[in-house]
């Protein structure tokens, strides 16, 4: 997964060690107050990025600092089973709610996003895990799937999960590449992608590089095309960092700031329903590269507005 020379790892939603109360309050801009994992109080994510990787933002780090950054996290994952129990932290039961929810979201975005236009569907995965995320919703909709995975044990385990004999989906869709890379060396080939789906690994990438990585996949999109990133959020304002497997849980406030220096639009937010509650509220969002014209997402949200949920991924 993550570090300077290994990659992002694909998050655990809300591991039970994750189970933190903020504390914190919203401050000016990025200057929002948090804790680590070991109770520590920051009055800035500026004061944490210091210690952590040497420098406020991840161009002014301290390159040793953040290569232990990155290598401390893949560690973690090295050492966890690659099936679902592993790469969800022990939540394997959040799994159906995960991927009911989220397809509930891309089945509403797909046709205002293409309309009826028939087109060939690629998506990229990012942070791809054992390919629970491609296997279980993106086959169904994309004719083909990209995956990124920096852990070579998940990746080979997605792998063979995404082989044509272990899945049932027509032989027109399937796990195309597979790729062994951490998000923030990778850069997508230019315009090959309708959806880039980014769940539970970006948290390892400090700002600078979550930045840089959205700005290089930017280009990946085709017309119209979109992100999806889904993520836990604290119920703060302020962020969570956790020291065993070096990832940073952020707020909503803090995720728009970081859009809005990608030249990122919300198009769509959606929060993720029935999950545990000591686990953390986890947020998806629609990005698109153009300002949404006003008016589109009130009228949709009108008219679901009392749909019941649909829940377990």
């Amino acid at each position: 997964m993550n570090t300077a020379a290994l990659p992002p790892v694909p998050l655990c939603p809300n591991s039970p060690r994750r189970r933190l109360v903020l504390r914190s309050a919203l401050k000016r801009g990025m200057e929002v107050s948090g804790i680590d994992s070991n109770g520590r109080e920051f009055s800035s994510a500026s004061e944490m990025w210091r210690e952590e990787i040497g420098g406020a933002e991840a161009a002014g780090s301290d390159q040793t600092k953040l290569r232990d950054w990155y290598s401390k996290g893949i560690s973690y994952w090295q050492g966890v089973e690659a099936s679902v129990e592993g790469v969800l932290g022990g939540y394997g039961c959040v799994n159906d709610t995960d991927v009911k929810e989220s397809e509930a979201f891309l089945k509403m975005l797909l046709p205002l996003r293409f309309g009826k236009e028939k087109r060939h569907l690629v998506a990229l995965d990012c942070g791809a895990g054992i390919g629970r995320v491609t296997k279980n919703l993106l086959l169904r909709h994309f004719n083909e799937v990209d995956l990124v995975e920096p852990v070579s044990h998940f990746l080979e385990t997605a792998r063979e999960n995404l082989s044509p004999s272990n899945i049932m989906q027509e032989d027109t869709n399937q796990a195309t590449n597979f790729y062994c890379v951490p998000l923030q060396e990778f850069t997508p080939e230019p315009g090959r992608y309708d959806v880039i789906w980014v769940q539970w690994c970006i948290g390892h990438l400090p700002d600078e590089d979550f930045i840089s990585f959205f700005n290089r996949a930017k280009a990946g999109l085709k017309t119209n095309g979109f992100f999806i990133l889904k993520e836990n959020t604290t119920r703060g304002g302020g962020f969570v960092l956790d020291k065993d497997d070096q990832s940073i849980t952020r707020s909503d406030t803090y995720f728009r700031e970081l859009f809005e220096r990608c030249g990122l639009y919300v198009h769509s937010a959606r929060d993720q329903k029935e999950l545990p509650k000591e686990l953390f509220p986890v947020k998806m969002y629609c990005l698109v590269t153009e300002k949404p014209r006003k008016g589109v997402n009130n009228a949709r949200k009108r008219k679901h507005g009392n749909r019941p949920a649909i829940i377990k991924s």
